[in-house]
């Protein structure tokens, strides 16, 4: 609910709209139960019996309620493909190696470069994080920068995060993936430019 980068921020966006959707296709159901079991003084004729049956049960909650998953649907897709990793400038590239309890960082632009439990970034650039694991499957989570993505043996899931600021970021592994899983964390720590240029010569950890 706080985002601290991009995709997070759309990823939250989309929430509260899946949300105000749900909460509107929510009242206009108990809106038209209310209606349903009022008691009539009267009863209907035949045809306008049928009349609102085809006002309150097709028009309002056939047709109100699927055009709004309709269009929560298409919305979500839309914000699914912006999520997707795309080749753009400036694109760092690390791999996030799970294992039970730690996750294991490298880094393409210093390939000898190796840290645990610390994810180094530059803040306010893309950065794609190759996940796999080495044993079970993980899920790699950092919640104020982008979604989740499953590390699953033998295959490597490919995931876009990017922080607005430099600071560090919380990161679980969200998945059960055996006792002890609830300790498995790492941290983001994104730099600002002069930090990161130190971190890629090696002069921090």
């Amino acid at each position: 609910m706080h985002p601290a980068g991009p995709a997070a921020a759309a990823i939250a966006t989309l929430w509260w709209v899946m949300l105000i959707g749900a909460t509107a296709i929510f009242v206009l159901v108990m809106a038209l139960l209310i209606l349903g079991l009022r008691r009539r003084e009267a009863p209907d004729t035949p045809e306008a019996e049928s009349r609102r049956e085809r006002v309150f049960i097709h028009g309002l909650g056939l047709g109100f309620s699927l055009t709004i998953l309709a269009a929560l649907t298409v919305y979500g897709l839309v914000i699914g493909e912006r999520l997707l990793p795309r080749p753009e400038p400036g694109l760092v590239t690390v791999r996030a190696e799970g294992a039970q309890w730690m996750w294991r960082f490298s880094y393409a632009d210093v390939p000898d470069r190796v840290t645990e439990g610390v994810l180094h970034i530059p803040a306010g650039r893309p950065v794609d994080v190759q996940i796999t694991t080495t044993d079970v499957i993980h899920s790699f989570w950092a919640p104020r920068l982008t979604g989740k993505l499953d590390a699953i043996p033998g295959h490597v899931n490919v995931l876009r995060i990017e922080a607005d600021t430099p600071g560090d970021y919380a990161g679980v592994s969200a998945e059960f993936s055996g006792p002890g899983y609830t300790a498995h964390r790492f941290t983001v720590r994104a730099h600002d430019e002069a930090a990161w240029d130190t971190f890629l010569r090696g002069e921090t950890e």
